[in-house]
């Protein structure tokens, strides 16, 4: 099999992967109110819950560079997207409000761990067929998760236990995202090459771009938590017109996803990003400028369209800095997603203090920050792929 070839089919095995990924999360999160009713959790327990997957998440993913380097690229995929997957299976289970902690924990781990390596993966296919498909590959990811939705949401309209629906979920899932992870580029370290350490700090060379895409994380947590709110109570929407605010985005930012390699491949990473980051302001200002649904619910489309292909490239570009690909993307992924983290809590700490649309303020804010620090994702050479049909035994620590 001549490389080219190795890299089309790699490509699409890693889109699969991608989908395997977003559908574990979209199987959970149907499955939500089935357990806080399960636990009797009030509103602020579920939420305490909820902060666990993010941070077992921050907290893993700097361990995925030595992973990655232990066992190579494709061993490494094969098994954390494995373990992430049967992970799925340890909410529904939990007995208690403590132990469902220490479960999503445990979910949030594997995710972070299988997110940095499948992402290294996605860099290393992008670099090897020489265009860009980092944003259609998070554009699958994001199918995976609607497609996975559909049927939790199914499933809890049959009234389905979900310690059962999340088990039998979880083992196929498993079994999909180890079969498809076969035909995946084994890229190694030199025999030479010394290991990373267990727990790496991200590299300076990340911190830029990693801002980057905090601010389009940041951007994109307070509209999926707050948007429905920020519907209700600002503009005066009924239930069912504020829920359309996350369809609305969620659809958006999917499609943008899938399509926005051909956008990207014609106006450059850097362009695309203040491209994206001008939408995105305009979203957001039709969104706190806005006294009726109408208006709002097309501003919030217009963040998810604006920030769709910013923390793609943002992981695109950690693969190329330089030094050890798994540990940049680690990096960025660790600083990004500090910002998932830290976003509904911050949006509730400003309405409170002053108000929602000053919440939404300082998000439209960060998103023309984007514009601003596009170029930290300029596009940077790589290193030539090794010849196909053996390991790729270059180091991992020269992109």
């Amino acid at each position: 099999m001549d490389s080219d070839q190795q890299a089309r089919r790699a490509r699409v095995r890693i889109a699969l992967v991608f989908a395997v990924h977003g559908s574990v999360t979209g199987s959970f999160v149907t499955r939500i109110p089935w357990i806080q009713d399960h636990l009797d959790l009030s509103a602020g327990q579920l939420g305490l819950a909820l902060v666990a997957p993010a941070l077992g998440a921050s907290l893993s993913m700097p361990l995925a560079g030595r992973v990655v380097h232990r066992y190579g690229a494709r061993a490494a995929v094969r098994g954390l997207l494995a373990l992430w997957c049967l992970s799925l299976a340890l909410p529904a289970l939990s007995p208690n409000l403590p132990a469902l902690c220490l479960a999503l924990l445990a979910y949030g781990g594997a995710a972070g761990m299988a997110d940095v390596a499948m992402n290294a993966q996605g860099v290393e296919v992008e670099q090897r067929l020489g265009r860009s498909i980092m944003s259609g590959l998070h554009g699958m990811w994001s199918a995976g998760g609607l497609v996975a939705s559909g049927f939790g949401v199914l499933a809890a309209h049959q009234q389905l236990d979900a310690r059962v629906q999340l088990a039998v979920t979880a083992v196929v899932l498993a079994a999909l995202g180890w079969s498809v992870c076969g035909a995946l580029i084994d890229v190694r370290p030199a025999e030479d090459e010394d290991a990373p350490p267990r727990f790496a700090l991200p590299p300076r060379s990340a911190l830029a771009i990693g801002l980057v895409g905090f601010c389009a994380v940041f951007a994109e947590g307070a509209s999926m938590d707050w948007g429905g709110v920020y519907l209700r109570d600002v503009t005066g929407a009924s239930p069912t017109v504020a829920a359309a605010s996350f369809t609305a985005f969620a659809a958006t930012m999917t499609a943008a996803r899938l399509a926005g390699d051909l956008a990207v491949r014609r106006l450059g990473p850097v362009r695309a990003v203040r491209v994206s980051g001008c939408v995105a302001t305009l979203g957001g200002l039709l969104v706190i400028g806005s006294d009726s649904p109408y208006l709002a619910i097309p501003g919030f489309a217009l963040i998810g369209i604006g920030i769709a292909v910013v923390v793609p490239l943002a992981f695109a570009a950690a693969g190329r800095t330089g030094g050890n690909p798994s540990r940049a993307i680690a990096g960025v992924a660790t600083v990004t997603y500090t910002s998932g983290l830290v976003a509904p809590a911050v949006i509730g700490l400003i309405a409170q203090t002053t108000s929602l649309t000053v919440s939404f303020a300082v998000v439209t804010a960060l998103t023309a920050a984007m514009v601003l620090g596009a170029g930290a994702i300029r596009q940077r050479p790589s290193a030539d792929p090794a010849p196909s049909g053996e390991p790729d035994r270059r180091s991992v620590n020269a992109a």
